[in-house]
């Protein structure tokens, strides 16, 4: 039972840093951000965010390794030969599913004082995936500038998305770049 407080205690704290750090973000680069100003703004002491990071950087890296490690699951498992060829859809919905349920962490960092560095982590597992997948011979031609255009043009939807104050839902979104990414935005 103690166990379980003391695991409640800690994902309390995180989460009240984690919520202190997106509100900074929305005003100052992270280099900016202080451990003394991001504890008083969680309400805990410093002591006890140095329980837990031993800086803001580190505590951002280790908040990106957690976003990541759900996503490269999602990439892993749903960008496959087959979604490639056919319908990217269920991929789409997947990402604009993560996205939603980390919303305030994702907006953070791809915002104007987010950190680049996620932005070219999510395209760079993305880009390894469909380079994995065309390597294989389940697609031809030069596909590089397809890639670039696509994995762009995503992520400039998804930060598009993220800010949008009534986004559309996951399903819709997945539908519209589905539908963007198959046949394109001009008529033929």
């Amino acid at each position: 039972m103690t166990g379980n407080k003391t695991d409640r205690r800690v994902r309390r704290t995180k989460s009240l840093l984690m919520q202190g750090l997106i509100q900074l973000m929305e005003t100052k680069d992270v280099k900016d951000i202080s451990v003394k100003e991001l504890a008083d703004l969680a309400d805990i002491n410093r002591g006890t965010f140095y329980l837990h990071y031993s800086d803001v950087y580190d505590m951002l890296s280790q908040i990106e390794d957690q976003l990541f490690m759900e996503f490269y699951e999602i990439i892993d498992r749903t960008l496959t030969p087959d979604s490639v060829l056919s319908s990217p859809r269920t991929t789409l919905y997947e990402i604009f599913t993560f996205l939603g349920r980390h919303k305030e962490m994702a907006r953070a960092m791809t915002g104007p004082h987010g950190d680049l560095a996620f932005v070219n982590r999510m395209k760079n597992l993305v880009e390894e995936h469909l380079d994995s997948i065309w390597a294989a011979g389940q697609a031809s031609g030069n596909n590089r500038y397809a890639e670039a255009f696509v994995v762009s043009g995503c992520v400039g939807v998804f930060e598009t998305w993220l800010r949008d104050p009534m986004p559309p839902s996951p399903e819709t979104m997945a539908e519209i770049c589905g539908r963007l990414l198959e046949k394109g935005i001009l008529p033929t």
